[in-house]
């Protein structure tokens, strides 16, 4: 689905659906809470405040970057959202056989630079991932489903978006109660360098870890001064076409898609009639190229790929020492990348 634009302001659409978002707030609450079995390895979870677009899946990239810089061999757990559900075992990602349609698009990215487990049941997810080597789990999707305990969990928030309108869905964008969310989370990543995100950490009392999400630099540079049509089926596609202006781009014609799009064969032919008509390139995201396959060549479009750095990461590093620290009180793995 697509973010209604009254998820951001309670207007009268959000205050109309106010008892169904009470009443789905009511039940995460209550799953957010639960205690749930705990896994052989150290698990990490990284969770968003809402329905998505809040930086989730580069956080959990960058954090499984940083543990294998670090000498540590992670694992990506995650549902596979998106993927036509054949397989109910849990089972590794191989990114020169599955496609979105077999695992989700955000599964493929993961994949690229970890171990990947597709499956609901976490438990055997991650006894999968033990099994193949890891040494740390990492849940890319289990912040509220809650179905593995969690020794560590990050949650980000998108700094101009914060919580939106402050309600859960359908009423607004949040996937749990505000102040529940904030309770699980161990550490605050904020996103950005937007007012809403920054109030709403630095009231929770919380650790806070400052980031940004931007651009690889080589394809920024290609951008600048190009005549560009943008197309994205992401939860929140105006962040990605400001990204794209900021790279100095000129984006002549804007398409946002449903999240999680398949794309259709009258989508293609749209994409390529305006790519004549402006005189332009076409531009998308690597989660929708993750969907297009194929196709992507074929329409001759190019990808911006994005990657989340932190601004000052010691306090993430002092966290997953603690994380390593062995139980009988012995010298705790460092865990801090190589330099």
């Amino acid at each position: 689905m697509r973010a209604p634009g009254f998820w951001r302001d309670d207007g009268v659409p959000a205050r109309l659906l106010s008892s169904l978002g009470a009443l789905y707030g009511a039940i995460s609450r209550k799953r957010l809470a639960r205690i749930a079995a705990r896994g052989d390895l150290p698990t990490i979870v990284v969770g968003g405040l809402t329905a998505g677009g809040d930086g989730k899946t580069p956080l959990a990239i960058a954090l499984a970057q940083r543990l294998t810089s670090a000498g540590e061999r992670p694992a990506l757990l995650t549902r596979g959202y998106g993927r036509k559900r054949s397989k109910t075992s849990p089972f590794a990602v191989d990114v020169n056989r599955h496609r979105a349609e077999d695992v989700g698009d955000e599964a493929l990215l993961l994949a690229r630079v970890a171990p990947t487990i597709i499956g609901a049941d976490r438990i055997a997810a991650a006894a999968l991932a033990q099994r193949l080597g890891a040494t740390v789990v990492i849940l890319d999707d289990g912040f509220h489903s809650r179905r593995l305990m969690p020794d560590l969990t990050l949650v980000a928030i998108d700094s101009d978006y914060g919580a939106g309108n402050g309600r859960c869905m359908p009423a607004g964008p949040l996937r749990a109660p505000l102040d529940a969310q904030l309770a699980a989370a161990d550490i605050l990543v904020v996103v950005g360098d937007g007012a809403r995100g920054r109030d709403i950490a630095a009231r929770a009392n919380k650790p806070i870890i400052a980031a940004h999400v931007a651009p690889d630099p080589d394809a920024a540079a290609a951008m600048k001064g190009a005549r560009v049509v943008a197309f994205a089926g992401i939860a929140r596609p105006e962040k990605f076409f400001d990204m794209l202006e900021r790279c100095g781009a000129e984006v002549a014609a804007r398409l946002s898609f449903d999240d999680h799009r398949r794309f259709t064969e009258r989508d293609y032919a749209t994409l390529s009639n305006l790519r004549q008509a402006h005189g332009a390139r076409l531009v998308t995201t690597e989660k929708d190229a993750a969907r297009m396959g194929d196709r992507l060549a074929t329409l001759g479009a190019e990808t911006l790929p994005v990657t989340l750095a932190f601004d000052d990461a010691a306090v993430l590093d002092a966290a997953l020492c603690e994380l390593f620290r062995p139980s009988d009180g012995s010298r705790q793995r460092d865990v801090s990348p190589a330099s």
